[in-house]
């Protein structure tokens, strides 16, 4: 028997399962970035500002159902390193290293303007996208295998109904 006014299930959907599916999604976003087609940039961008934020949400209640809340404050500071480490590698060097090279094979002599090369069109951050929807692939397979290795805990958590409240026969 439940103790909430929201009916209890006996089957649940694993939170990494949602981030399997944030991290497909995220996949595709990355890919209409990459393919450049029109019309698709405001689309993309609000999916993956969707993602990112689905993902950041169930970061946080997936690590203390899984690892407990003795030591929460260290493993939420490494979640949290994750966001600035990422932007460092792929949006300050990678991206910087690609749009670099393509702006390279852009340039064309100019006698105006010798300081300041810059890129145009699409190919600027092709490589950059498909590198990140690489990387989002890696991480969705990576939460399947985490799905897999943690269902268990999530069957232990889940086999009464609620896992916050003792069951007891008394009223």
């Amino acid at each position: 028997m439940c103790w909430t006014l929201i009916p209890c299930r006996s089957k649940t959907i694993p939170r990494t399962i949602w981030m399997t599916c944030t991290q497909v999604m995220m996949i595709i976003t990355y890919l209409l970035f990459a393919s450049a087609i029109d019309g698709t940039l405001f689309a993309a961008t609000a999916l993956l500002g969707i993602c990112y934020g689905v993902q950041f949400s169930i970061m946080i209640p997936t690590v203390s159902e899984l690892f407990g809340l003795k030591h929460f404050g260290l493993f939420y500071n490494f979640m949290s390193l994750g966001n600035p480490l990422g932007a460092f590698l792929f949006s300050g060097l990678l991206a910087g290293y690609v749009y670099d090279n393509e702006a390279a094979k852009q340039q064309v002599p100019n006698l105006l303007s010798s300081s300041s090369i810059s890129c145009l069109g699409p190919n600027c951050f092709r490589l950059t996208f498909l590198v990140l929807a690489g990387a989002c692939g890696l991480g969705s397979i990576l939460s399947i295998i985490l799905t897999m290795r943690i269902r268990p805990v999530y069957e232990m958590l889940y086999a009464g109904g609620s896992f916050r409240l003792p069951q007891t026969s008394n009223h």
